[in-house]
């Protein structure tokens, strides 16, 4: 179990400051797969939303839930009903303690930190990460208030702690009477071994590769070009999307966010500014598990006496249809009066001779 990247450290959308190497793990490294709990605490009730929910991930998908309101483990996930049924129900034992356990852990963290109520968050995660050349990490956190407060060192199984204000609880987790990082190294062969199980029962779903469909479009605004790249349909979750201009570079200044679809797979978006007078040579390029090499779509402005011209024409061509459709309209008209006018002297002539 020597030293190594975790699954959840790869890149999933380059800035500028983002090395080489992150893109060279992304094809070389071997296939990683993990597994994860997130548990999350509310301090402050709150209508429609439970105190505490729990919910485990294998490669980044759901594939169960526990909440304070329904106080039992539920699969998520088709090919989890093929766990034996005492595992739902050890599970659901098992969260109701860890519902308790970290209820207590809140009031003690708040108190440690001199907050005496209100809403706050309180999360504890854990997990392990499994690599195909059979390298293995364990994986442990807590989070107050959505910041990082204390992290497991996976090589010394101890905790260290983010933030000043996480110094006692860290010196209390790692003290000779607690040893949580020792106990992490030994739940470490046990989260495998169902890492495995998982993985087995979800194959055909979790080792699939799909490839990405990617389209790009304008928005101009005030003078300035926005370039969307839409990166989409693609899995597994892992990808790295950047925009370059002459094959250098070009920073992306909004947040490039990984989107789940309905179909388990994954969507994002990454765009840039440019000047509309100043768009040619942009490329947006895409690497990704399912492709052999690097997946290069270009941008194609059209100039404005492109556009100038695709104006006229659906402007003359309306005017054509216009045209015709009033000519027939005419003809039509003309005959449908004819046709009355026959009719009615018809009639007329009728009704005299009958008088």
């Amino acid at each position: 179990m020597g030293s190594m990247r975790s699954c959840i450290e790869i890149s999933v959308g380059r800035s500028a400051t983002t090395s080489l190497l992150d893109l060279a793990l992304l094809r070389t490294l071997p296939a990683c797969h993990s597994l994860r709990h997130f548990q999350t605490m509310f301090t402050a009730p709150e209508k429609g939303r439970p105190e505490y929910i729990s919910v485990f991930y294998v490669d980044k998908i759901q594939i169960s839930h526990y909440s304070s309101d329904s106080r039992e483990v539920v699969p998520t996930t088709k090919w989890m009903e093929k766990v034996p049924p005492q595992y739902w129900e050890i599970e659901t034992q098992r969260s109701r303690r860890n519902e308790a356990e970290l209820r207590h852990t809140a009031r003690v963290e708040m108190m440690r930190v001199n907050h005496t109520g209100g809403f706050h968050i309180v999360q504890w995660m854990y997990g392990c990460d499994l690599r195909d050349d059979g390298s293995s990490r364990g994986y442990a956190q807590f989070g107050y208030d959505g910041k990082d407060f204390l992290i497991l060192d996976p090589e010394q199984w101890v905790f260290i702690p983010i933030t000043d204000l996480a110094q006692i609880t860290t010196q209390r987790l790692n003290s000779p009477e607690e040893r949580l990082g020792e106990r992490y190294k030994n739940y470490l062969h046990v989260c495998i071994d169902w890492l495995k199980k998982h993985l087995e029962n979800g194959k055909g779903v979790l080792d699939r590769k799909v490839r990405p469909e990617v389209t790009i479009s304008g928005q101009n605004v005030n003078g300035v070009t926005k370039l969307h790249c839409q990166v989409y349909g693609f899995y597994p979750r892992d990808v790295d999307v950047n925009w370059k201009r002459n094959g250098l570079d070009v920073p992306s200044y909004e947040r490039k966010q990984i989107l789940p679809n309905t179909d388990s797979t994954y969507q994002i978006r990454v765009t840039v500014e440019v000047l509309t007078n100043d768009r040619d040579g942009y490329s947006c390029h895409v690497d990704h598990a399912s492709l052999d090499q690097t997946l290069t779509v270009k941008w194609e402005p059209q100039s404005s006496s492109n556009t100038l011209w695709i104006v006229i024409a659906v402007l003359a061509g309306v005017l054509a249809i216009a045209a015709i459709g009033f000519i027939i309209w005419r003809i039509s008209s003309g005959r449908k009066d004819y046709a009355q006018t026959d009719t009615s002297d018809n009639v007329g002539s009728s009704s005299t001779s009958n008088a």
